[in-house]
């Protein structure tokens, strides 16, 4: 694109982590949904790729309930088998019956020893029933020390606990036009210091390939003192703009994404938070507004922040540059 060619004050950080040339990356860089890159790393073995610890923190809670559970049935039902096959006749109080009412009682023998509950009914008779009953009250004994572990790491990880607007909106601002994005926060934390950083990518032409280019967004605003309510950012397209200049045509031919990275620091966790999303060319609307979403309740002693109007805009007209 010429026009970033002819504007020397413009001026692209090559040293990304991304790489230079647009072959080198799949894809968006940075996913929508849990703020994290869009990379996917191989090389070495398994168990070396992946940080489980951070796996299950990361974890949605209703797959980490379903995995704890599952591992949970699933360990019974390994040491029931081998009980079963041990013996029942190794196992006094067995009220014996069908083979599956039998396995059955096997089964909630191996959830007492497992969780060390023991009600007594059902015990182990002989060293290699005993052996085995010992060994799965010593694992279940760490498996559970190992959830609680986890259980506590997921409740006390430090969040940000922000939402960002599902698109980008290019509206008017001041005498010209502005790149713009929304966010708030949508739990009764309280976020002080709070800090933005915009980064573009795009794909440009250079020496007849494509590479990719990163760029610095500056911000009208980039730190507040406090986040309570929401907060729109604001990136003027000005002539010290990488986006001066190009309509939308251009952004979505430039594979553009916007990167944003917010850190803050909550008062309750007593710690810095993080949070990170990215705004591809589809997801920038030209010519449009957000609309208010706090006002004052009804009797004007409070106000109310109205999460469900993050992504209310209305449409104005901004006149689109011929192109770069």
């Amino acid at each position: 694109m010429a026009f970033f060619r002819q504007n020397k004050k413009l001026v692209s950080e090559n040293n990304t982590g991304f790489g230079v040339n647009s072959k080198d990356s799949g894809g968006r860089f940075y996913n929508r949904e849990n703020g994290r890159a869009n990379v996917y790393k191989k090389g070495v073995n398994v168990l070396n790729r992946y940080s489980w610890y951070h796996t299950m923190l990361y974890m949605r809670r209703g797959k980490f309930i379903f995995l704890l559970f599952l591992v949970y049935i699933l360990a019974n039902l390994i040491f029931a088998g081998i009980y079963y096959a041990i013996g029942i006749q190794h196992l006094s109080g067995i009220n014996k019956g069908s083979a599956m009412g039998n396995f059955m009682e096997v089964f909630f023998f191996s959830t007492q020893t497992f969780t060390t509950v023991g009600y007594g009914r059902i015990s182990p008779t002989g060293f290699l029933t005993s052996a085995v009953a010992t060994f799965e009250a010593f694992l279940g004994l760490l498996s559970f020390a190992i959830a609680t572990g986890l259980f506590y790491g997921r409740f006390s990880r430090p969040q940000a606990f922000l939402r960002f607007s599902d698109k980008a909106i290019i509206a008017p601002y001041q005498d010209g036009i502005a790149l713009m994005f929304r966010l708030a926060p949508y739990k009764n934390n309280a976020l002080s210091e709070v800090e933005v950083k915009l980064t573009m990518a795009m794909q440009l032409e250079e020496n007849g390939k494509l590479v990719n280019s990163f760029y610095s967004l500056d911000l009208e605003i980039p730190k507040i003192n406090a986040l309570v309510l929401s907060w729109t950012v604001v990136h003027p397209i000005n002539e010290k703009s990488p986006l001066y200049g190009l309509n939308m045509q251009d952004i979505k031919n430039a594979d553009t994404e916007i990167f944003a990275f917010v850190k803050a620091f909550d008062d309750v966790f007593s710690n810095t938070v993080m949070g990170r999303n990215s705004y591809i060319a589809s997801e920038i609307e030209w010519g449009a507004r957000f609309k208010m979403m706090y006002y004052p309740n009804a009797n004007k002693t409070k106000t109310v922040l109205d999460l469900s109007l993050l992504n209310s805009t209305e449409k104005v007209h901004i006149p689109e540059p011929t192109g770069a």
